[in-house]
């Protein structure tokens, strides 16, 4: 398998679907038996109610399905569940769960986290307020977190509301902290992800967020506070660790170089030597040989930079630790 042929790709749909709701909230989960609670008591409180709860289990060690099963024997929400025996990752899950959604919107959830109790009943007044001209490419509405102490996670944006993209807010050196939305879900379902990358350690959603971007959509992001992010987590996916990481560190900067460098490189050069480092980095931890890395890219200016950076790889590995 080459690998620029893992990186994923997008299709508009050619008709769109028919949804049962205007929001499917999507939860994965992966050993979450003691906070998975927190999901459930945040859609029991929701003041909107037109919404389908998916949790899709990835085949977790700790006795999350017997949890799972307790909770939803309680509830009242519209819950469909699913109980994979063997565990994809969480890439595998979202494109899983696009898949079943019944809701137009897609909205994922963390097992360990909340949301306010009028979480969707804000997205939707936010979405309604976007102007008819620019409905047609905006692919969703993102909005801002705080930690379990309250405390914001990320800091406010100077425009508000602010339409943007994943990439864009990377070029502008906006901070990519911790942020929460939802994405229409027939946008979504125009994406292809190669299953070859699943189950090979952590692939970062960031990698859909800029394929919708490199097509042009745009996302309406706001200060409102929506959504609870627990800090506190063990297993938490954002505790980075190199060497498990390095195989979607790789796809992830392989898409960044070969989508955007044409038009974007003398913008930001920053942006792109840092995932040339970052690629390099993972290169350390993956069997792939040079040559392999060079023919995944298209530009002849990263190749080079590539070249020259290789012989100095492992110095890498000794400046990470």
């Amino acid at each position: 398998m080459k690998l620029n042929e893992l990186l994923p790709t997008y299709t508009p749909l050619e008709k769109p679907s028919n949804f049962d709701y205007k929001f499917t909230l999507f939860t994965p989960v992966y050993n979450r038996a003691d906070t998975i609670h927190r999901v459930f008591d945040s859609l029991e409180k929701q003041t909107f109610k037109d919404f389908e709860f998916l949790i899709i289990n990835d085949g977790s060690k700790d006795n999350s399905h017997e949890v799972i099963q307790e909770l939803i024997n309680k509830s009242n929400l519209n819950i469909r569940y699913i109980n994979n025996e063997v565990n994809r990752h969480k890439m595998a899950c979202i494109i899983q769960g696009v898949e079943l959604a019944n809701g137009e919107f897609f909205l994922p959830l963390d097992s360990d986290d909340e949301c306010v109790e009028n979480a969707l009943e804000i997205f939707l007044e936010r979405y309604n307020s976007i102007p008819k001209e620019k409905l047609s490419n905006i692919s969703g509405v993102t909005c801002l977190c705080v930690d379990q102490n309250g405390n914001l996670v990320d800091d406010k944006f100077k425009v508000d509301p602010l339409y943007s993209t994943s990439f864009e807010n990377r070029l502008n050196e906006l901070s990519l902290s911790e942020k929460w939305g939802f994405i229409k879900t027939d946008i979504l379902r125009g994406i292809y992800v190669n299953p070859e990358v699943y189950s090979k350690g952590y692939i970062p959603e960031g990698i859909l967020w800029n394929l919708i971007a490199k097509h042009k959509y745009q996302t309406m992001y706001t200060n409102d506070v929506l959504r609870i992010y627990y800090l506190d987590t063990g297993n938490r996916i954002s505790n980075q660790d190199h060497a498990k990481d390095a195989f979607g560190m790789a796809v992830f900067s392989l898409c960044i170089l070969n989508w955007f460098y044409k038009d974007y490189f003398w913008k930001n050069p920053k942006v792109f030597l840092i995932r040339v480092y970052s690629l390099i980095r993972a290169a350390i931890f993956l069997d792939f040989k040079k040559q392999d890395y060079l023919n995944a890219i298209e530009s002849k200016g990263i190749k080079f930079l590539v070249n020259l950076c290789w012989p100095f790889k492992r110095l890498f590995l000794k400046i990470i630790g």
